[in-house]
């Protein structure tokens, strides 16, 4: 189960629309920063074919600047 972490930055003045736009996606959990025009986005999938979808899904939304991947690792699937 691929789980990872990554930094967005939104295009100026548009941080609220970025927030909205990632929040309403279910493998996303979106901490905005108080102090600075960034995210922390943190996203859980269930294979790497749905983690490659998801990525595509967050790079066209248009308030992204910039989405830069801090840590991810996948973790086995108990059967």
């Amino acid at each position: 189960m691929p789980i990872k972490s990554y930094l967005a930055h939104p295009f100026e003045g548009k941080k609220a629309e970025l927030v909205k736009a990632i929040s309403v996606i279910k493998q996303c959990e979106v901490i905005p920063a108080e102090n600075r025009d960034v995210l922390v986005v943190v996203t859980e999938t269930y294979s790497r074919e749905e983690e490659d979808l998801l990525k595509e899904q967050l790079e066209a939304i248009s308030s992204l600047k910039l989405l830069a991947m801090v840590s991810g690792f996948n973790t086995p699937q108990k059967h």
